[in-house]
């Protein structure tokens, strides 16, 4: 009986590192083909939707898939749980995600884009120094190296990774000391905001769905007044087409399985994926808008394998 015992703990260790491998693979690939699909929904050069409407609809759909996945995964009551002291803390949160996705809009008047995708790496530092300061995690040398490698290789893939067939090479930062405030404020906000939702996921003994339904609760009533504050122009789905309900799942899915990375793993792990994605969005931006691969992809590419490697793979 030990025998058989001690193999089907084996299998089912196995089952699950398997489905943490699947899931962070699908995370890669969710997170490397956003801008390759927001391209995709682009109407003669332009955006035709809200950005506002898109993440009221992403945290709706997330609210749902929690609500949903509570119901499944219930087997006793959870009228006990259900508490505003347990509730509270992730408004917060839901406080601190909105803040800076609100910036983000305001710092495209500071600088342009490509200095915006070039110095936003920035927050790879700022989540790792807030996650070893606030959750007291020591990270050590060969940890900050990798970081910091990570850290290089989205600077150079920023810096022209990619270049389309007649474009120069080369690039240019474009940046106002308001700028360069509102980036530090960003920088800071984002990593406070994931490092303070790991710390609560990980200190209550609750379900995740129900912690998730806590969360995007809060993320719906904010960006919900923060779409009504700033009046949508034209109806709320205006300019919705399949890519863009394509976006909205596929952001909600991500967001689901973040939690569950930052609830059984770490803030860290968060950094790899975003990181790794890189080579998905470059694969897509090759075929579909025959884009090319420069130097500076595969010096990224080298920087995310010694990065994991020293992170992971090194005791």
């Amino acid at each position: 009986m030990g025998m058989f015992g001690n193999a089907a703990g084996s299998a089912n260790r196995l089952l699950q590192r398997g489905l943490w491998a699947l899931m962070l693979l699908l995370s890669v690939a969710i997170y490397g083909s956003h801008a390759p699909l927001l391209t995709l929904c682009k109407v003669d050069g332009a955006i035709p939707f809200s950005s506002t409407s898109v993440v009221v609809l992403v945290e709706l759909t997330k609210l749902a898939l929690s609500l949903l996945f509570l119901l499944a995964g219930a087997r006793e009551p959870l009228g006990a749980a259900l508490s505003w002291r347990h509730a509270a803390p992730f408004a917060l949160s839901a406080l601190l995600y909105a803040a800076n996705n609100n910036l983000v809009v305001h710092m495209q008047l500071f600088m342009d884009p490509s200095t915006f995708q070039v110095l936003s790496n920035l927050k790879i530092v700022s989540t790792a120094l807030l996650y070893s300061l606030l959750l007291r995690r020591r990270l050590g040398r060969r940890r900050w190296l990798a970081l910091l490698l990570l850290l290089a290789a989205g600077v150079a893939y920023s810096c022209g990774g990619l270049r389309g067939p007649g474009d120069p090479g080369g690039m240019r930062l474009h940046v106002t000391p308001v700028g360069l405030l509102l980036l530090s404020v960003y920088c800071l906000i984002s990593g406070l905001s994931a490092v303070y939702t790991e710390a609560i996921l990980k200190s209550q003994a609750l379900p995740l769905s129900l912690q998730n339904i806590f969360l995007y609760f809060f993320g719906v009533l904010l960006n919900l007044m923060g779409s009504v504050w700033s009046g949508t122009e034209g109806g709320f789905l205006e300019g919705f087409s399949p890519w863009v309900l394509l976006v909205v799942l596929s952001q909600a899915l991500n967001g689901l399985i973040m939690s569950v990375v930052m609830k059984h793993s770490s803030n860290i792990t968060r950094l790899f994926v975003i990181s790794c994605s890189i080579l998905v969005n470059a694969l897509l931006s090759v075929a579909l808008f025959n884009l090319q691969l420069t130097l500076l992809f595969f010096v990224a590419v080298v920087c995310i394998g010694l990065a994991v490697h020293l992170y992971y793979g090194v005791a």
